[in-house]
């Protein structure tokens, strides 16, 4: 068995064959190891538009020729790629691994990042999340499904295009968020298990991202969790419903 505890510096620097992965930085570890792991790679690429031959264009390079699906899948993303590029990719390889007759249960796939202050690799599962990418937003998949979710006190978070947060619609502040939604749900739970849909534009980074999952992560506890269903959304490509996101 592999074990993976890795000291990196503090700029979060992680390289594959001369390649290099600027990680994420946080100040806490969710999962601080892992064992029997495949890395994979999301690299931050610049070229040239051929079209505009003077503007050039953002694109993910990903390497998974590692990737074995009977092992915990161990994804390092260059935090500076926006969601719009990472989340198919992502999406595409959690449905390669469930497709996979050698896929074993119990594995984990997990995001890294670099804690700066305990210096080292930290990981962040995501195995059960399942995205809705584009043109899906947490508030309207709760209609949608409002025979199950009746049963949960549910809180729409939103981490818009400027990496501001609403909840149900109020701005709440970043140094607030958990107190906010922690007193709230004591407030008005009613005694139900309070759920929190996080919801993403897909113009933020991935370092936004796994900043805005630790936040909403911060504030959960026995009475308040993180839905499985994320929803990475296209401004554009939403209904229109005359409501504050």
């Amino acid at each position: 068995m592999k074990k993976l505890v890795a000291i990196v510096a503090l700029i979060g620097l992680f390289s594959c064959n001369k390649e290099e992965v600027l990680l994420p930085q946080e100040n806490v570890s969710v999962l601080k190891e892992m064992t029997d792991h495949s890395p994979i790679y999301m690299f931050f690429k610049i070229k040239e538009n051929p079209d505009f031959k003077e503007k050039m264009d953002t694109i993910v390079e990903v390497n998974r020729k590692n990737s074995i699906s009977s092992t915990n899948w161990v994804f390092n993303i260059d935090k500076r790629l926006p969601l719009k590029l990472v989340i198919p990719e992502v999406m595409h390889l959690q449905d390669k691994k469930k497709r996979s007759s050698h896929s074993k249960e119990g594995t984990l796939n997990v995001f890294t990042y670099s804690d700066s202050v305990a210096k080292n690799l930290a990981f962040f599962p995501f195995t059960d999340v399942e995205f809705k990418y584009r043109n899906h937003f947490s508030k309207f998949f709760i209609k949608q499904h409002a025979e199950h979710y009746r049963n949960y006190h549910n809180f729409t978070v939103n981490f818009n295009k400027d990496n501001r947060i609403t909840v149900d619609g109020v701005e709440v502040s970043r140094e607030e968020f958990a107190n906010y939604i922690k007193e709230f749900a004591d407030f008005t739970s009613d005694g139900k298990i309070t759920m929190l849909h996080l919801n993403f534009d897909n113009r933020l980074t991935y370092d936004q991202y796994i900043q805005n999952k630790i936040l909403a992560w911060k504030a959960t506890n026995n009475e308040i969790q993180l839905s499985s269903f994320e929803f990475v959304y296209d401004e554009k490509k939403l209904p229109e419903c005359g409501c504050k996101l």
